[in-house]
């Protein structure tokens, strides 16, 4: 099994104590995002591997030495201030902690996400050609791969139409954005790549790619597991144990939180002795145990 450490939320920034203490116990248990009533139970016996997805992986470091389960890393950095990411920490401590993740890294590389990619009055192309060759410059010998997207209009972004004043996203302005970051990459001895993005930018040394491949997995873990049926992206297929509208990043463009003040409420209700992100298990839930699904061993 492949655990992906999450794309619901954050939890190494926020609620690394509580997976800590989830390792220590051997299991979790997630709810059906759809029906709160139906658990599933994971034992970290059957995790093949850990997919960490994280803003911020400095409250994690302390605790790599002493994970027992294969793991690898996807940072999102982006170029924004705190009008589009009001709690995210300041992007040179995020950057600082990929410098120390390298040591930690041992299956691969922290791969760095550069997502999602929007423009508007004061994140023009110019800025973003400028805060990419940066990262590049500033990642040399650190990361191989860049994965990057462009925003989605989410239930969320719609919500902060105003505060984000998007300019759409002309085909002609992702292609100047390609060939500039392709340029900056390649000269840093780094890859960059899109998943699950219509365009295609191949002709600028972008390729249309997948976050986690089923032949990555493969090297990995040695076993072959299938594609993530849940979404059509191409990607491996992966557990997730994080719950929606539980993220304090609240950025304005994320999908995986849509109301502020559930996020208030649901962060009011985390335990970190709980087998439940958020919440305590309650009497009408039914739990069922979640197993492997590998198609070749």
């Amino acid at each position: 099994m492949i655990l992906n450490i999450s794309g619901r939320t954050d939890i190494v920034a926020f609620y690394t104590p509580w997976l800590m203490n989830r390792l220590k116990d051997g299991f979790v248990l997630v709810q059906n995002p759809f029906d709160p009533h139906q658990l599933s139970r994971i034992s970290f016996d059957e995790v093949d591997l850990i997919v960490f997805c994280t803003k911020d992986p400095r409250p994690i470091l302390p605790y790599l030495d002493i994970l027992k389960i294969p793991f690898v890393f996807q940072i999102t950095l982006t170029p924004y201030h705190k009008d589009i990411e009001p709690n995210v920490s300041h992007k040179k401590d995020i950057l600082s902690s990929i410098h120390l993740l390298k040591k930690h890294c041992i299956l691969a590389k922290p791969i760095l996400r550069y997502d999602p990619i929007l423009l508007n009055d004061r994140y023009t192309i110019s800025y973003h050609i400028h805060a990419f060759d940066k990262l590049c410059q500033d990642l040399e010998g650190v990361i191989d791969k860049i994965i990057i997207s462009f925003v989605d209009i989410y239930k969320n972004v719609k919500k902060h139409q105003q505060e984000l004043r998007l300019k759409p996203i002309q085909e002609t302005d992702m292609f100047v954005l390609a060939d500039a970051f392709s340029k900056s990459a390649s000269q840093h001895g780094i890859c960059v790549q899109t998943c699950f993005e219509k365009v295609d930018l191949s002709s600028f040394g972008i390729s249309q790619n997948v976050c986690l491949s089923v032949e990555e997995a493969f090297r990995f873990t040695g076993k072959i597991f299938p594609k993530w049926k849940a979404r059509p992206c191409g990607c491996v297929e992966m557990v997730d144990i994080g719950s929606y509208n539980t993220c304090s990043h609240l950025c304005k463009y994320c999908y995986a939180n849509y109301d502020e003040q559930s996020v208030k409420s649901n962060r009011s209700r985390h335990d970190p002795k709980s087998p439940l992100l958020i919440g305590t298990l309650q009497n009408d839930q039914i739990i069922k145990d979640r197993h492997d699904h590998i198609i070749f061993k």
